[in-house]
Order: structure tokens, then C-alpha cells, then sequence
């Protein structure tokens, strides 16, 4: 699933998928009914990517939220998000983050989260894969270094460290 094409946008329902462009904005199709419609540059246009929930120490991706939501849900929808209490929505993202940002996170962005884990969920769009292998990706670059068959790790210049973290040279002394 690509979280940068599926959108939300202030002031309009539930989520949209980016289906083209035009010279005044963007076409979307919105995820409820099916529609086209165009998106302009003045309505707060957000993609599900950049979209993070706060916690007390850092801030987590939504996807991550959404994945963790899946496994608590056991793949099953929440039933009817909007007409939950206050109480029953904190407890059940209390269950998916302990640590939210309780001072940040409103239960009308609980709500929200909700709602657009079921309409993914509805159109089987809830596969994280993309983002898992992504951020691997950026861990290992972070990393700086890639281990090799051996078991020792392979620096950016090439040259291999042994694994007490000492590099070796190319003879391997």
C-alpha cells in the first residue's frame, strides 16, 4: 500500500486516493462513494505518509499505528467509531499506544484514525510491507554498514570490520 497517494482532506469525509493531476490541483477518488472530484491547493490536503501520532517520546508513523491496530483488532473492523464514547476510544488506543501524547491526541482524531483503518480495512488496502521493507532500508543506511557472509560487517569504504567492532585489513589481520 502506498500511504503517499491515498489523501485526506480537510473539511470533506473519509479518504481519497490521488488518481491524476489537472493544472488547478489534483483528482481524487473518494474511498466512501466512489466519485472523482478535483482537490485544490487551498484545502488542506494531507497524504496518509506524512501523517504521525504523538507520543511522549517520539512521534510514530501512522502506518505503524494503523499495522498495530490490525493486530489488536485481530483484522476486524471497529464497529462504529463515531458514535463511541470519549472513554471507549482512549482505552482502545491506549491498547495500540501506551505512550500516546495524551495533551495532543484528541478522541476526535482517535475517531479519525479509526475510520480510516476501517475504510482501508473495507478495501483490503492494509498491507504494510512497502513501509516495513522501506524503513529496513533506511536503518541500514543509517547504520552505515552492511554485514557480509562471514558475519563481519562491511563499512561504506569497503574495508571489514571484525566482530569485536575492530576493522581489519584486506588480508584480514
Amino acid at each position: 500500500m502506498d500511504l503517499s497517494k491515498i489523501l485526506s482532506i480537510s473539511g470533506k469525509p473519509g479518504l481519497y486516493k490521488k488518481v491524476g493531476e489537472s493544472k488547478n490541483g489534483l483528482i481524487v477518488e473518494s474511498f466512501i462513494d466512489g466519485k472523482k472530484i478535483p482537490a485544490f491547493p487551498h484545502e488542506r490536503i494531507s497524504s496518509l505518509k506524512e501523517i504521525s501520532i504523538y507520543t511522549e517520546s517520539d512521534d510514530i508513523a501512522l502506518w505503524k499505528v494503523l499495522k498495530k491496530l490490525q493486530e489488536v483488532q485481530e483484522g476486524k473492523p471497529i464497529e462504529n467509531p463515531k458514535k463511541a464514547s470519549a472513554d471507549d476510544l482512549k482505552a482502545l488506543f491506549e491498547q495500540i499506544i501506551p505512550d500516546y501524547d495524551k495533551d495532543s491526541v484528541y478522541a476526535s482524531d482517535m475517531k479519525k484514525v479509526f475510520s480510516w483503518y476501517n475504510q482501508l480495512l473495507e478495501k483490503d488496502m492494509l498491507d504494510f510491507s512497502e513501509q516495513e521493507a522501506e524503513e529496513k532500508g533506511m536503518e541500514e543506511a543509517e547504520d552505515g554498514s552492511q554485514e557480509t557472509e562471514d558475519g563481519s560487517q562491511e563499512t561504506e569504504d569497503g574495508s571489514q570490520g571484525t566482530e569485536d567492532g575492530s576493522q581489519g585489513t584486506e588480508d584480514g589481520k
